[in-house]
């Protein structure tokens, strides 16, 4: 059966763990009925299932694809999109109502979690932009080529194990101030630098560091001038720091002036070349993945996608 085109279909991905996830999902319910919005919604049980959700909206015929969820869950819904057809992929706009453990990339646009209200009137207005996308190609430990696309950022090194620990002890605690807090006390115990090989336009990096961010967006506080629609990756490579300077370091990420430590080197450019990242985790938008196995590439897209934003 065709879907009419004005009708949304909906991924609502509720916060495990979370007793009020159901009560959140009734309030936009009653806000999109109370705003003669058609839609059709389903629910994912787990992270897992939302590539399958999306893959049936993008083939079921949808043309406005909302995603209630975070970071982890947007970044699957690009990634479906980027394997549609270019013909398909270009009648759908994604929107977002935040509803995720970071919403790093909602709260770049404005949207706000607390606000359902005007971040469903705006979606009704359905103003458009094409935005770019990062990517990340490398080789998996079967030997397979592989590629993802990325929103946010890509972090190498320690910020990537601390958002790891930050988003587990989230669940534990619920709390992002109390998850943020018992992270940087646990980050005691992790691998403060790496042994790197990376080129960024005609510099190469050879030496030990401490994380790398490559941002297509804010990067989680850490490319905080990176914008998704000019076609370049901001890059922070931040040496190794004393322990002082260190948690100087996370005060600057936290009040949004990063980049003025002094350990912190910041780059633009249309490409990252990671030869050698010894033993560096690896996240995509916040979400720990498999590290690489030998050399990587984060490259970008330039207006792939269709985004609705703030009117």
């Amino acid at each position: 059966m065709a879907i009419d085109n004005t009708r949304w279909g909906i991924l609502y991905c509720p916060k495990h763990g979370i007793k009020s996830s159901k009560k959140r999902w009734t309030k936009i319910e009653n806000c999109l009925k109370e705003r003669n919005i058609d839609f059709d919604f389903v629910q994912s049980e787990n992270p897992d299932g939302v590539t399958r959700l999306i893959n049936m909206m993008i083939n079921n015929g949808y043309k406005t694809i909302v995603i209630v969820g975070g970071d982890s869950a947007l970044n699957d819904a690009v990634n479906c999109l980027m394997s549609a057809d270019k013909e398909v992929r270009e009648s759908i706009a994604l929107g977002l109502i935040p509803n995720g453990l970071m919403n790093d990339f909602a709260h770049y646009w404005g949207f706000k979690e607390s606000d359902i209200e005007k971040t469903i009137d705006w979606l009704k207005e359905h103003r458009v932009r094409k935005i770019d996308l990062g990517c990340i190609r490398y080789t998996n430990a079967d030997g397979d080529k592989c590629r993802r696309y990325f929103l946010n950022c890509i972090n190498i090194g320690l910020i990537s194990a601390i958002m790891n620990l930050r988003q587990q002890t989230r669940r534990l605690f619920g709390s992002r101030t109390l998850s943020f807090l018992f992270s940087l006390i646990l980050m005691i115990f992790q691998r403060l630098d790496y042994k790197m090989f990376i080129k960024i336009n005609s510099d190469i990096i050879k030496r030990k560091v401490m994380t790398v961010c490559i941002g297509n967006a804010s990067g989680y506080g850490q490319t905080p001038n990176a914008v998704p629609y000019n076609g370049l990756l901001d890059v922070s490579v931040v040496y190794h720091p004393e322990m002082t300077q260190l948690f100087e370091g996370f005060y600057l990420l936290i009040t949004g002036k990063f980049l003025n430590h002094h350990s912190v080197h910041p780059y633009r450019t249309r490409e990252v070349t990671v030869n050698e990242a010894v033993r560096a985790m690896v996240s995509i938008d916040g979400r720990l993945m498999k590290t690489p196995v030998g050399p990587y590439s984060i490259t970008v897209e330039q207006e792939v996608i269709n985004f609705l934003i703030p009117a």
